[in-house]
């Protein structure tokens, strides 16, 4: 996936002279140290889109939650396991790859009433900063755009684990959350109910289930 022949090329930061992480300065909390063994972890890596879910739950009619995901997407992220604020994350999305399970609601979820994929066929997530906040639990503030809308969002990840499959490829495990009001994207769409309250929330979580391979080096 050349994701970046086309768009905004990642550029990890050139270090200082001697660096130092601010998570390993004199008396941090030791829970915001990165784990050493993190370190081995380190490079480029790419979601496996076979084994991930980027999706989102929203309330519907106020009594239940519609579920759905994006089936098309390209990714390159960056980890740095030594000084995980080095880390970096870029997701495009389809938007007309979305998917609720029901054919009729994606149709209306892909037209001009929400996203709009005819107008703007693509969402973007990039990441701006990466603080540690817990064992194995990190903070990432990013840009998301919807509709050319581009606000601030601030994700909230989990570091799963780390394998190497039967087949030799080394794979991470990344769970994200967010919370976002879909109105601050255009998504302004709103049908009311006899009862009063609104069809579809405003609120969206959206969530980021991430399994990743580690890229291979060019040839």
């Amino acid at each position: 996936m050349n994701l970046f022949s086309r768009g905004t090329v990642f550029r990890r930061p050139e270090p200082a002279v001697a660096p130092v992480s601010s998570a390993g300065s004199p008396g941090a909390d030791p829970a915001l140290l990165p784990d050493p063994r993190l370190a081995a972890l380190t490079g480029e890596w790419v979601i496996d889109p076979a084994h991930s879910r980027i999706g989102f739950s929203v309330r519907h009619a106020m009594v239940t939650t519609v579920r759905g995901a994006f089936a098309e997407y390209q990714s390159r992220l960056y980890f740095d396991g030594r000084d995980p604020a080095r880390s970096e994350a870029e997701i495009i999305l389809s938007a007309a790859s979305v998917d609720t399970g029901v054919e009729q609601r994606d149709a209306h979820l892909v037209g001009r009433d929400f996203l709009d994929a005819g107008t703007y066929p693509r969402m973007r997530f990039a990441s701006t900063g990466v603080d540690v906040v817990g064992a194995d639990v990190y903070r990432m503030t990013g840009d998301l755009t919807i509709k050319a809308t581009t606000r601030p969002v601030v994700l909230e990840l989990t570091y799963i684990g780390h394998v190497v499959d039967p087949f030799g490829y080394e794979r991470v495990g990344f769970d994200g959350t967010t919370t976002i009001n879909r109105s601050e994207w255009g998504l302004t769409y709103s049908s009311k109910l006899a009862e009063g309250g609104a069809m579809v929330s405003e609120k969206v979580r959206l969530q980021f289930d991430i399994a990743a391979i580690r890229t291979l080096p060019a040839a």
